[in-house]
Parts: C-alpha cells; structure tokens; sequence
C-alpha cells in the first residue's frame, strides 16, 4: 500500500500516524472485509499448488469478517493512541455499503480460511507506515 492510495486502511493509519482528523464518509456503517496480505498468498499457493487441472475459477479470496469503517477508525485511533478526530464528511453516492467476499468455494476446494484478524494485521502495517513516513 501507498502513503496516498486512497485505500481506508492506509488513509486512517497515515492520518492517526500524522495527527491529522480522519475522514469518515457518512456515518460509517459501511462495512468492509479487511485480508491480511499473508492469508492471500497463503491462499493463492494453495490455488496454484492444490487444485486439480480440471478445476475452473473464479476464486474469492478475502476475508469475510466484516467490520464498519468507524469500528476500523476507531480501532486504528486506539491501537495508535492517536489524538486524531474522527469526522464525518458526506458519503459519495457510489459508495457501495457492503463488501464482503463470499469464500464457499475457497474453503471447500482449498481448505483455506483467513487466519489473521484485522488487530494482528494492522500492527505490521501500522509499523510500516511508520517507516514509510520517517516516524
């Protein structure tokens, strides 16, 4: 992830990281599924190395264990014991209001489910941006 992708894990941790007011669109009920990078490539190994030649995608990978977004801004204030606000600012209209991956298939044909909750996996991260920012 980039400083400035526009992705809300990245956009929270960098604006608690720097004091800045984190920006919530709408009142943050939107939910979204968040997939450490580990357990992704752990289940694109297992897609690659462990299906038959036969089998035929698509595959969803992802984590289907939702959180809002406020529960993720107020998590990453938390983890970080950041002093930042968080605000509300309108929601854009083509914000969908769930994502969430269906995993049936990855589970069944794979034996493969996420292992690292959202906590475990914003502590890498939060260190990386970190780095990334000179902190």
């Amino acid at each position: 992830m980039a400083v400035n992708d526009g992705r809300v894990v990245s956009n929270f941790i960098v604006q608690a990281l720097r004091g800045e007011d984190i920006t919530v669109y709408g009142d943050g009920s939107q939910t979204r599924s968040f997939c450490y990078v580990d357990d992704l490539v752990d289940g694109l190994v297992r897609l690659m190395e462990n299906t038959p030649d036969d089998f035929t995608g698509p595959v969803n990978l992802g984590n289907p264990r939702e959180f809002t977004v406020l529960q993720l801004a107020q998590a990453v204030v938390a983890m970080l014991g950041s002093r930042s606000k968080i605000v509300h600012k309108p929601l854009p209209q083509d914000d969908p209001m769930q994502r969430k991956p269906d995993i049936t298939l990855a589970k069944s044909a794979l034996g493969w489910d996420p292992q690292i909750p959202l906590e475990e996996g914003l502590k890498p991260t939060v260190a990386f941006f970190r780095q990334v920012l000179g902190l």
